[in-house]
């Protein structure tokens, strides 16, 4: 009952508890298997009905085929991107290994999760790589070059920049910025990628790079019953395909298709106006981890 109460109550570890009672750590795990065998110590897992947020998570990871769903509860009325930043951190130090490249789009859920990662952790030898243009002048925090400096210097890691603007004045001024050595190098590095985390954009009218490279002038470009959200700046149909048009034909960011190639997705957003967004890009098996919150996750 003691040993039981230490490691189950207390904390304490099994090579602790052998150390107070003068014997070696596999006897002490001996009698904590032999507590439950006697009924001394009973486990149990709660179900979704005393924890809902597991239980959404396993119906939508089930619904789309995704490897991980992460559900934040709501603490507002809105989406809490601090908290979202939060678990989102959490999640990528918990698979991210020293060593391995990660691409990163841009966005202000994506700057949540920057500044939520805790400093001063060692990743020397892991590269962090921006996968799409930049906006501008506009929110120049929200950029992916700031975004991947920022991760890097909170673990201590290598980073990549990528000179390049998210819309070219042209199709054919996109294609000649493609075929530039510098640029070409980044995206190459990218689809070498153990791990790229996107943003989840709405329909253009809710856009954040609509309003920063249009202003009011995006409906000549969208025909908003095809548009119904965007990841790398690409504008996706229900199907989570991009198609050829005035405005994708222009965007300097990573080929979507090839996100399917890439072990881990995350995709991170939230909010009742992404969710059209949200699901076009999960029926396109575009992210294979969703991080999002409880009300978005109750309409997915």
């Amino acid at each position: 009952m003691k040993i039981s109460h230490m490691y189950y109550t207390e904390g304490a570890t099994q090579s602790e508890i052998a150390k107070v009672f003068g014997v070696s750590r596999s006897l002490i795990s001996k009698y904590l298997s032999k507590a439950r065998e006697l009924g001394i110590v009973e486990i149990k897992i709660h179900d979704g009905s005393n924890h809902p947020l597991v239980n959404i998570e396993a119906r939508i990871e089930k619904k789309y085929g995704l490897r991980e769903v992460i559900c934040v509860p709501n603490l507002g009325n809105g989406p809490d991107l601090e908290n979202i930043g939060e678990y989102a951190s959490k999640y990528l130090l918990r698979i991210l290994k020293d060593g391995q490249i990660v691409g990163v789009s841009s966005g202000t859920t994506l700057l949540s999760v920057a500044k939520q990662m805790p400093a001063n952790l060692n990743y020397s030898s892991t590269t962090f790589v921006p996968i799409v243009g930049g906006m501008g002048d506009e929110r120049v925090d929200i950029h992916a070059n700031v975004l991947v400096s920022m991760f890097a210097e909170k673990l201590k890691a290598n980073y990549k920049l990528l000179h390049a603007p998210v819309m070219a004045d042209s199709k054919k001024d996109k294609e000649l910025f493609m075929t530039q050595t510098s640029i070409q190098s980044i995206f190459n590095l990218a689809e070498k990628a153990d791990i790229i985390l996107v943003g989840i954009g709405g329909s253009p009218k809710h856009s954040t790079i609509t309003r920063s490279e249009l202003g009011k002038k995006y409906r000549q470009y969208f025909n908003e019953l095809d548009a119904v959200g965007d990841i790398c700046y690409k504008f996706i149909d229900e199907n989570g395909s991009a198609p050829s048009n005035i405005w994708n034909d222009k965007i300097i960011s990573f080929n979507i298709e090839k996100l399917k190639e890439i072990p881990f997705v995350i995709g991170v957003a939230a909010g009742l106006e992404k969710v059209d967004a949200i699901k076009a890009v999960l029926k396109g098996k575009l992210i294979n981890v969703l991080i999002t919150d409880e009300k978005t996750a109750e309409m997915l």
